[in-house]
């Protein structure tokens, strides 16, 4: 299994394809399988990769690693790039990975060719910013009372997927995001859901970047994406299906940013 020193931890990827590069950035769970299908897919145009983020699945946890924040999700991408002398390249983040995505078009302009923010977690700029986490809060908390970290990351996951899109993954992902349950909840969850770049930050983004959220997704991802399309200067893209489209409709998902991504080529 390739991995490669960023950043003093070990952070583990997957390469597929040849072409123009593009980096996937994974949201919760953070397992390069998420995007599997997708990037199967685009491997016939792009060199694509895939990797865990740090602390998740084959990327180990570093010793003493108590907390996270979005730049050193971002410096993580930006140094995985640098090392496999594949940047600058083109960004698709999902969630949380969005997140990441945004803010290495804003301290690290000069690895991103452009980037692809889907479903953003960019939930400090809601009208009402304790919506999403009123509706999560309980998912969680019955999960862990019914088995612990593993068991709330299965819960949260059907909760934001849907069970069917959880029950088709392949056994061993799902198993591995399972076992990312005590990075979610102890490290990760609270602190990408507080990132709030200002105006000043996005307005000095100079590199192209497109908002994409899912057509049936809840009403508050696609406040979020408004709220930062508009101060990108840009359209709101609509992805099919809901947060996940990578799962079940990769073919339409694939359909709607393949041209994108040759636009940033």
């Amino acid at each position: 299994m390739p991995s490669i020193g960023v950043n003093g931890t070990d952070i583990y990827y997957e390469l597929r394809g040849t072409g123009p590069s593009v980096l996937f950035i994974s949201g919760a769970t953070g397992d390069a399988g998420h995007f599997d299908r997708v990037a199967d897919l685009l491997a016939d145009e792009f060199t694509v990769v895939t990797y865990d983020r740090r602390g998740n699945s084959r990327s180990p946890r570093p010793s003493g690693w108590e907390a996270t924040s979005v730049p050193e999700q971002a410096d993580d991408a930006a140094a995985l790039l640098t090392a496999l002398a594949l940047a600058p390249a083109a960004v698709f983040g999902n969630s949380y990975g969005a997140i990441t995505a945004l803010d290495l078009l804003i301290r690290h302009p000069g690895v991103v060719r452009g980037a692809l923010l889907h479903e953003i977690t960019l939930f400090s700029v809601l009208e009402n910013p304790g919506e999403a986490e009123a509706v999560v809060a309980p998912v969680v908390e019955a999960g862990m009372a019914a088995g612990g970290p593993q068991t709330a990351a299965e819960h949260f996951i059907r909760f934001a997927a849907g069970d069917d899109n959880w029950d088709r993954l392949d056994p061993d992902l799902r198993r591995r995001m399972a076992s990312n349950g005590e990075t979610l909840f102890g490290i990760e969850m609270g602190t990408f859901e507080s990132y709030r770049p200002d105006d000043a930050r996005l307005a000095g983004i100079t590199t192209p970047a497109q908002v994409l959220v899912g057509q049936e997704s809840p009403d508050y991802f696609h406040e979020a994406a408004a709220w930062l399309a508009a101060r990108l200067g840009v359209e709101v893209v609509q992805t099919p299906g809901a947060h996940t489209p990578q799962w079940d409709r990769p073919e339409e998902l694939v359909r709607t940013i393949r041209p994108l991504l040759r636009a940033l080529s």
